[in-house]
């Protein structure tokens, strides 16, 4: 592969190992809250951010904290986790240019399309609107990459 493709393949692997990590840091981030008065912490985090409870996300954030349970803490870090797994394996295949891994970086970003199309299509946002055209950026990129790997194979 040229060296133009292997380069944006790069980016996208380290843009999806960083996805990974990001993910990974929630998962432990959860773990941490274990045994801990959540209703208070929701609390603290919000006036530590100087947001009124009573607006729509602080409220939601401190309503699904107070639900929280252990289990289900765990449960959401052992999910944490295998997201984690996928992106760094992605990450991996794509940065050895893995046919494999183009399909799959492929797939898992052409899936969350149509999500991010209905959430703009509910309410404009810049940063919807940046979430849909980075991943549509990327799914039009590994489009591209795996043709030109079919035509020279073909060649």
């Amino acid at each position: 592969m040229n060296r133009e493709k292997s380069g944006g393949l790069r980016a996208i692997a380290l843009f999806e190992a960083l996805k990974g990590l990001l993910v990974l840091v929630a998962g432990f981030s959860l773990l941490a809250l274990i045994h801990h008065d959540l209703q208070d912490y929701a609390g603290q985090l919000i006036a530590h951010l100087h947001l009124n409870p009573a607006k729509r996300y602080p409220a939601i954030f401190s309503q699904l904290l107070s639900k929280a349970t252990d289990t289900r803490l765990r449960d959401l870090a052992m999910l944490a986790s295998l997201y984690s797994v996928a992106r760094f394996i992605e990450a991996f295949g794509l940065w050895y240019e893995k046919k494999w891994a183009e399909w799959f970086a492929l797939a898992s970003g052409g899936i969350y399309l149509p999500i991010e199309l209905y959430e703009i299509s509910k309410g404009f946002s810049w940063m919807k609107f940046t979430f849909v055209a980075l991943n549509l950026l990327i799914v039009l990129y590994l489009v591209v990459v795996l043709r030109y790997r079919q035509t020279s194979r073909l060649l």
